[in-house]
């Protein structure tokens, strides 16, 4: 399986994962527990239109470097990346997975550093990336503090 059929595969994941929504909050769960599927919810739909928004970005850059526009070089590149974090997010979140704290403060990292890059450039097109961009890894910073009093959130710092 080759990169694009294995980026394909992963964002047909995300979309369908969409399709059928995260975990809706059932009428006899914790108030706590509902702020909590909101959090999650919102934060699947922002990661799963960034990881959308990188790809279509990356295909964007990768044109311009083609024309010879060497300065989209490191935007390709970061947007490439972060279409990663936030497809890996994006499953992380809709599996309720233990570890998705971590994989939410890795994605905003990725999102504020290629934000960052995206930028410095004023065009449509990477306007809209920067905007996706920020959204993210705002939603993901949101998901990380909600989690912050689980065990499987910064459990790594206590061994330094």
């Amino acid at each position: 399986m080759d990169r694009r059929e294995l980026l394909g595969t992963l964002g047909l994941g995300t979309l369908g994962l969409l399709a059928t929504g995260a975990a809706p909050a059932r009428a006899d769960d914790a108030e706590c527990c509902s702020e909590m599927d909101k959090t999650h919810r919102e934060c699947l739909e922002a990661c799963a239109e960034c990881a959308k928004v990188c790809d279509e970005t990356f295909h964007h850059c990768f044109e311009l470097v083609a024309q010879g526009k060497k300065e989209h070089a490191r935007p390709l590149h970061l947007a490439s990346d972060c279409a990663g974090f936030c497809s890996l997010s994006a499953c992380m979140i809709a599996r309720h997975s233990p570890l998705m704290a971590h994989s939410c403060e890795a994605c905003a990292e990725a999102c504020e550093a290629t934000a960052a890059e995206v930028e410095k450039f004023d065009s449509a097109e990477m306007k809209r990336a920067a905007k996706a961009l920020r959204r993210c890894e705002a939603s993901c910073r949101a998901m990380v503090k909600a989690m912050c009093g689980d065990d499987h959130h910064h459990h790594h710092a206590n061994k330094a």
